[in-house]
């Protein structure tokens, strides 16, 4: 469309120069004309592009993400191919036992089942390959990790078991001293069977080591399959392998695999220090999968977990890759975390693509040093970004040359619109101020509007959170009103530009038809809108360019591919014509490739997001029931405007706004009927919502004072919501809920729960309880004091110790040091140590606590909040039993309810002792 050549020129880049300065001669032409092109666009027109677009987004999410191969059988895999059929059989063994968390008889069955596999691989295995077979029991041990979901605790360990499976050529002599570990848990939280997390795993691990066994006489490094045991109990396995079995010092490349939820494809959420494996992945895997922005969310804390990956990149110095299933996160270490949610073809993709890799790898003469790498380089030029395009191709480079293209871009950008500025001048640069300020009001009124949703839904709904079992329902929730705001803030700041635009043209063209001026303004703002889309992209470029987050490569394509089609579509360096409505051709050429390389992981994420809020709230009751939604809400409103601002700004001229508004408020009107009337369930039978129900003895007595244990039952949900409609179902339990009863767990605190003292005299017995003694207290120079720890039948236990108090603390088993002296960190005033091991754990414990000279006499608890609890040591002892009560009322829950695990989590049975500070 032609203008003046310095506007054409600027905008065949991305911004384009001032189209509002020099009106005069666009209206002369079309006054010739007579009242020219009228600038229409049919509103049919508007709704059939967003309705193409949705489509299309969806459809790449479904090929992207929900595209499994299918599942092979033994005769067709081979002996050198991977069988699912086969690998789902050790699943189902599995999965068979139940919930086998450390210390119980069902982790040992579960220990001796894949035992009893490795043996059979052994006895199977090629004629020139050598199939090392050891059942690993590991010592004691400590682990003190300095970041992450454990900074501020110390883990300990004893007792622990694992099967370590060792794969080389018989006749190669230096194959041993380079290996390749490939590694996952057997064990379970004790919750669930852990189908997802991480029986799969398992399985796929013995029929890879089964293939890899066939083909093992041309390789140059040997394979390790460490399946460990601790992992749910705080990485405790991978630490105790890496630390003392012998075969972890000819490590070179480690391999993590995990789920996070059940089944669907196994993605790279984590890859590095060295980029070589990320390197070697990409070009042989069959079925791709991995995204940058994963990786980024891990670091950056929003997503609280932790893997064995940590351990063998913070404590081993080894890189390598960290895999994951994610699909229907909501099941994540619940009850649902079941075989028959399995998805066919989950196994075959994480084993096909681990089979090409270990391949490629084991014959490689180019491992990584291991030990030498330094874990900084995640944050330097050499980190790797990657992402997949459709589950067929992975894109892998350097940091350095996303910097090089991001600053080219950059540079280039803001050197087009400052020239363009220059040209324009004063009235350009009000045009480009305004254009902004559209932007600006479009994310104001989209947050506003999403966001009042969020605030609503826990006053009128049974759950705040009634979109967990449906993820779906969040379109209709929060996508239809975020982008009801965002076309009513773009349409104010259209009409202010408009005003201005008007303003601009009366002063110069005086005598033209209103008629002709009125069409040329609204074209201008058009474009204008249209351009303020780059100015958006421009500043999210910016700030993850100089953060160096590797998903900014997101907005690279945001911004260059409608620049471009912008460009080559629409500029003209001659100044003939008068100004048409944007091409639609300009908007979908524009936004094909954005489309294509990021809409299926929006949908990815906005679904992980949602499964998280069942298990949002780490201390029950300290967080406010809208948060989870304003996560939601805010997440859902960023995504409608960063990638509708294009296809808003041809809204204006098509007329179909009122559409639009009745549409939005017609969707959101229906879903959320739908969820009051309860249509759509907050939770299903497969969806659950977590709600623990615990055993509590407590001996908490006030500075020392003897009292006799009081017992309850306390439940307690870290899903949002109050457990009113739980409530109903145990009603004749004697349930009271509210938070005028703090329970302070050690670990967390539940602020808001149930408890019930009704009939809790049974299933546990004095003698169950742990104790505190102190044997002495030396007050000379420095004053310590020595604390002998009786936990009784508990082999799992957390101690918080406070550190506002104790300077330092050691822990000893038979004279001999479990936690050494030396500088301990900790959280909110307090160091919780840890402690899991299996039946033969020790018991008892010789604690010396070395006191701080300077002491505040006052506390924190687990929370954060100051309180006047004057202890010295708060322990919690965990036993995995159920007493009669706590077990009919478990019985009595809906069937949406289900018990969450995870390291910090009690057990059924759990005893509270503590120790105050003038004992």
């Amino acid at each position: 469309m032609p203008r003046r050549s310095g506007n054409s020129s600027s905008a065949s880049k991305q911004s384009g120069s001032n189209e509002a300065v020099d009106l005069t001669k666009a209206s002369e032409r079309m006054d010739s004309r007579g009242t020219g092109e009228r600038p229409k666009r049919s509103a049919f027109l508007w709704l059939a592009l967003l309705v193409v677009i949705v489509y299309c987004s969806w459809a790449v999410y479904r090929y992207q993400f929900e595209t499994l191969p299918r599942p092979l059988g033994v005769n067709e895999a081979g002996k050198r191919g991977f069988s699912e059929h086969q690998a789902m059989e050790h699943v189902k063994a599995l999965t068979e036992l139940g919930p086998h968390p450390v210390g119980s008889d069902a982790l040992d069955l579960a220990l001796q089942y894949v035992l009893a596999a490795s043996e059979k691989i052994k006895k199977m295995a090629h004629w020139e390959v050598d199939v090392q077979v050891d059942f690993f029991h590991a010592e004691s041990g400590s682990n003190n990790l300095v970041s992450g979901l454990f900074k501020g605790k110390t883990l300990v360990y004893s007792d622990l078991k694992h099967v370590v499976l060792r794969i080389l050529p018989k006749y190669s002599s230096t194959a041993e001293e380079n290996t390749i570990l490939v590694s996952s848990h057997i064990d379970t939280v004790f919750s669930t069977e852990g189908a997802g997390d991480c029986s799969s795993c398992v399985a796929v691990m013995l029929e890879l080591a089964r293939g890899i066994s066939q083909w093992a006489h041309g390789f140059k490094n040997a394979v390790i399959f460490l399946f460990n045991t601790g992992e749910e109990e705080g990485l405790n396995g991978a630490h105790s392998f890496i630390t003392q079995h012998p075969w972890s010092s000819s490590v070179r490349l480690a391999i993590d695999l995990e789920a996070m939820g059940i089944g669907g494809q196994s993605s790279i959420f984590q890859a590095g220090p060295d980029s070589w494996a990320i390197e070697n992945f990409a070009k042989v895997a069959k079925y791709p999968s991995g995204q940058i922005i994963a990786q980024d969310l891990f670091f950056s804390g929003v997503i609280k977990s932790a893997t064995d990956f940590q351990i063998y990149k913070e404590v081993a110095g080894l890189s390598g890759l960290d895999f994951a299933y994610t699909d229907i996160g909501a099941v994540y270490h619940t009850k649902n975390d079941k075989l028959k949610l399995l998805k066919p073809g989950s196994l075959q993709h994480l084993g096909e693509n681990m089979l090409a890799f270990l391949l490629q790898t084991a014959t490689s003469s180019h491992l990584p040093k291991g030990k030498s790498v330094e874990t900084d380089k995640d944050a330097g030029e050499e980190q790797a970004i990657f992402f997949d395009i459709l589950g067929s191709y992975m894109v892998v480079y350097h940091q350095r040359l996303a910097t090089m293209l991001q600053n080219s871009v950059l540079l280039q950008s803001l050197l087009i619109w400052t020239t363009s500025l220059f040209m324009g001048g004063y009235p350009a640069a009000v045009s480009l101020g305004l254009s902004f300020l559209s932007v600006l009001l479009m994310w104001i009124f989209s947050l506003g509007c999403s966001l009042l949703v969020a605030f609503l839904l826990p006053l009128i709904c049974s759950s705040p959170a009634p979109y967990i079992a449906s993820p779906w329902v969040v379109v209709g929730l929060f996508a239809a009103p975020a982008v009801l705001g965002a076309l009513t803030g773009q349409h104010i700041g259209y009409l202010l530009l408009i005003k201005y635009l008007q303003s601009v043209f009366a002063k110069r063209e005086q005598n033209r038809s209103s008629v002709v001026q009125a069409d040329i303004i609204k074209l201008e703002a058009e474009r204008w809108l249209f351009k303020s889309g780059f100015l958006q992209w421009l500043v999210v470029l910016m700030v993850g360019n100089f953060y160096k987050i590797g998903s900014s490569y997101m907005a690279l394509l945001w911004l260059v591919s409608p620049a471009f089609a912008f460009g080559f579509l629409e500029a003209t360096l001659s100044p003939v014509r008068a100004p048409k409505p944007l091409k639609i051709v300009t908007l979908l050429l524009g936004l094909a490739l954005p489309i294509l390389m990021s809409a299926g992981i929006f949908i990815r994420l906005t679904g992980t997001l949602t499964g998280i809020i069942v298990r949002l709230e780490r201390n029950p009751g300290s967080t406010p029931e809208w948060l989870g939604n304003v996560m939601v809400a805010v997440f859902v409103a960023t995504i409608v405007c960063l990638t509708l601002v294009y296809l808003l700004s041809y809204v204006h001229l098509s007329g179909p706004k009122r559409s639009v508004i009745l549409a939005t408020f017609a969707l959101f009107g229906l879903t959320l009927a739908a969820v009051l009337a309860g249509i759509i369930p907050p939770f299903t039978e497969d969806i659950a919502r977590a709600v623990n129900v615990v055993h509590v003895v407590e001996t908490n007595g006030a500075h020392g004072e003897t009292q006799t244990p009081s017992s309850y039952i306390s439940m307690f949900s870290v899903t949002p919501g109050k457990l009113i409609e739980e409530l109903e179902h145990v009603k004749e339990e004697g349930f009271v809920c509210g938070k005028e009863k703090v329970v302070d767990f050690v670990t967390f605190t539940v602020n808001y729960g149930c408890w019930s003292s009704d009939d809790t005299q049974s299933g546990w017995s004095e003698s169950d309880i742990p104790t505190l003694n102190v044997k002495s207290d030396m007050k000379k120079d420095e004053r310590v004091t020595e604390v002998s720890i009786d936990t009784k039948l508990s082999t799992r236990w957390a101690l918080a110790i406070n550190t506002e108090e104790i300077e330092d603390f050691k822990i000893e088993v038979n004279s001999e040091e479990l936690v050494q002296i030396g500088n301990k960190n900790g959280v909110d005033g307090w160091h919780i140590i840890q402690f899991s091991g299996g039946k033969n754990a020790p018991t008892k414990f010789d604690l010396t606590l070395f006191r701080a000279k300077n002491s505040t006499r006052s506390t924190r608890n687990a929370n954060g909040d100051r309180r006047d609890q004057n202890l010295l040591l708060k322990l919690r002892t965990d036993v995995n039993r159920w007493t009669p009560k706590a077990e009919r009322v478990l019985k009595k829950l809906p069937k949406w309810c289900s018990m969450f695990g995870k390291s910090t989590s009690p057990q059924a049975l759990a005893f509270l002792s503590s120790l105050p500070v003038d004992f």
